[in-house]
């Protein structure tokens, strides 16, 4: 077992290297053949913005339940002044995670991603319960609230 798993892991280490040294080199490569704008052809093929995972994470959660109230001021479950409310709440909270990964080259760090989908949560569990889908979690005469049930 012993004489498998030290080539084993000689092969895996090789073969997990040659990908990364090679776009190291290809990089390195376009510098030298006379590119003086310090630029490579990996920095030319990058996205102009990569938001990273979690502001994207943030920003389909927002796309939903941006959904959830458009479909639910349709089906008038909602009213207006309502649906307005929620909206602004998710804009805000859709601003926020936008200047949190600006100020940060687009990363949205744990604490921030934390909070903001507390937030996201709340907002969500807000529609829920304003649209009659959730339960409150309000302390009614010592009893819970549930709309539905």
């Amino acid at each position: 077992m012993r004489s498998f798993l030290a080539p084993t892991i000689a092969l895996a280490s090789i073969l997990a290297a040659t990908p990364l040294a090679t776009a190291y080199a290809a990089g390195h490569s376009a510098s030298l053949a006379g590119n003086d704008d310090h630029t490579t052809r990996l920095d030319e093929q990058m996205a102009p913005v990569d938001h990273g995972a979690r502001l994207t994470n943030i920003l389909n959660d927002l796309q939903g339940i941006d959904q959830g109230i458009a479909d639910a001021r349709q089906e008038k479950q909602i009213t207006p002044a309502t649906a307005r409310s929620l909206q602004v709440e998710a804009s805000t909270i859709g601003a926020s995670a936008e200047r949190v990964a600006r100020a940060d080259h687009g990363r949205v760090p744990n604490p921030q991603y934390r909070k903001l989908m507390g937030q996201l949560d709340n907002l969500d569990q807000a529609l829920l319960t304003d649209t009659g889908s959730g339960f409150s979690m309000n302390d009614h005469a010592g009893g819970m609230a549930y709309p539905n049930g």
